[in-house]
């Protein structure tokens, strides 16, 4: 793939560490988020056009706290540093970092110097969101003030000859109002960036790219018909078309038609090998009787396992074994080691037998935004492109309880109606999870002038960023009645819907 501008992230142990990637992303300008520790080396190798310093937890004036390479700032590349990352430069360079009296958290109005090539096109005063305990009481020599808040005397600084800036805010969170706008202002005013980061080079240049790599061998794609393995799957068969075999395991615990959905997408518009599994009965003979979640993705794991274990034997020998892994995977597995392939979920463990030479990830360089995008840009349906998230085990943890078919049935028709009407009121988009729960939870109801004892279905929705926490989507009334209308209506065995009001934490968005 051809070089592009870069932005080396360092990771100090902040909490919105990928969404400033993100953010710089947004901005046209490939970015990449490593350890705080990297070496000189290794910043010269990547010849970046700029760095930043993310926040972090600690304080910098400890002596175990996280520090940067000596002489970072020497080399010439321009660099932001954010929260933490603006003490740690004070502190490395000369200035002073002390324990705020009073600690700011929330959005803050801040003032600053809108003549600063960080701050050009600002009003006088803007709102950031401000997390911290210290502050830098005293700037380092060279620097200049260009923010304050009524609590903390240096919210922002600059060297405008050594290209340094720190400000004590978060602009990459959506609190910052024109937060994102600080970030484009360092990339193009300041690290002189052009903005070569789209989408459509990037599907361009991975074609040929995977072109070269893999010529006239072949592929194995462990297919969910999520859209990271999707995505994958159409990429690899734009570049090798009939040399990549995709296999699709349908264990019975997909969302309603969704098994026969993503055979047609495959099927009919892509030029490859699509083999379906139909493993319902082998996966809840399994699952019969099983209670505990743990166990339930345990044995569904192992059996994705055998299944592709033993159609992978019918095809042969294959050269390149491709994996649907995405830019967080790889922060999340240690910043750039191998990642490895999920137990629940695709392939589950490299199987022995399969000769390889290598894994493809093709998607391994962006973050599920982007893959949406990528995903657009090879003419995959939107309806498979913003598929809601799904985990693994499927609907075997979404049913509370023991698994059945007749459970299955009941679960997989309330959901539809719920994602149905969520589709019908605009909010699709808006809301980043939403799905229905079978409780394990009986009532007395009345239907049709009798006595009913039967299920309750729980509705779960919840509004995200990162998925690592989240607050449960106000749903307007009226929607919320028409689908628990429908469902009790519709759905046999069903005479109650509740709606979880709670957000993660203390809760998580499944509720196994």
């Amino acid at each position: 793939m051809e070089s592009k501008e870069l932005i080396l992230i360092l990771d100090f142990g902040g909490q919105y560490n990928q969404l400033i990637a993100r953010r710089v992303r947004e901005c046209n300008v490939y970015s990449e988020v490593v350890p705080y520790d990297i070496s000189l080396e290794k910043i010269k190798e990547k010849n970046p056009k700029g760095i930043i310093f993310t926040g972090g937890p600690a304080s910098v004036y400890y002596e175990d706290s996280p520090k940067c390479a000596e002489g970072i700032f020497e080399l010439g590349i321009p660099v932001l540093g954010i929260c933490y990352g603006m003490q740690l430069m004070s502190h490395t360079l000369g200035g002073n970092v002390l324990s705020a009296d009073t600690r700011e958290f929330g959005e803050t109005s801040v003032s600053i110097d809108n003549t600063s090539p960080l701050f050009q096109g600002f009003d006088n005063t803007n709102i950031f969101l401000m997390s911290h305990t210290d502050y830098v009481d005293t700037l380092p020599n060279g620097f200049k003030k260009i923010g304050f808040t009524s609590d903390c005397p240096h919210a922002a600084m600059e060297n405008v000859e050594k290209k340094l800036y720190g400000i004590q805010f978060h602009p990459e969170v959506n609190n910052s109002v024109n937060g994102t706008q600080v970030i484009k202002n360092f990339l193009y005013n300041v690290c002189e960036c052009s903005g070569d980061w789209v989408m459509s080079s990037f599907v361009e240049d991975s074609i040929k790219a995977l072109k070269e790599k893999i010529g006239d061998k072949k592929a194995l794609c462990a297919l969910s018909g999520g859209v990271d393995s999707s995505v994958a799957a159409v990429l690899l068969s734009k570049a090798i078309g009939k040399n990549l075999t995709c296999i699709f395991v349908d264990h019975g615990l997909l969302r309603k038609n969704e098994g026969d959905e993503v055979e047609e997408i495959f099927t009919k518009n892509y030029d490859l090998n699509f083999i379906r599994v139909n493993a319902k009965d082998r996966f809840l003979e399994k699952l019969a009787g099983v209670t505990d979640p743990e166990r339930k993705r345990k044995i569904i794991g192992e059996e994705f396992i055998r299944v592709f274990e033993a159609e992978a034997k019918k095809i042969g020998t294959v050269d390149f074994l491709v994996q649907g892994t995405i830019y967080p995977d790889v922060i999340e597995s240690g910043h750039g080691k191998s990642a490895v392939i999920k137990s629940h979920h695709n392939v589950g463990g490299l199987p022995d037998y399969v000769d390889f030479k290598e894994i493809i990830e093709p998607l391994r360089s962006l973050f599920k935004d982007e893959v949406r995008q990528t995903g657009l840009e090879l003419g995959i349906p939107e309806n498979l492109v913003y598929r809601q998230p799904f985990p693994g085990p499927g609907l075997a943890i979404r049913v509370i309880g023991d698994i059945t078919d007749d459970k299955l049935t009941i679960l997989k028709n309330a959901d539809a109606i719920f994602r149905e009407e969520i589709a019908n009121a605009g909010l699709h988009r808006n809301i980043n999870q939403y799905f229905a729960v079978l409780t394990n939870l009986k009532s007395v109801g009345v239907i049709g002038d009798k006595r009913t004892y039967d299920y309750t279905v729980a509705l779960r929705a919840v509004e995200t960023t990162d998925f690592m926490t989240g607050v449960w989507s106000k749903i307007p009334y009226d929607v919320l009645e028409k689908v628990s209308t429908r469902i009790v209506n519709e759905v046999e065995h069903v005479n109650r819907v509740v709606y979880d009001i709670t957000s993660k934490p203390p809760a998580t968005i499944e509720w196994e």
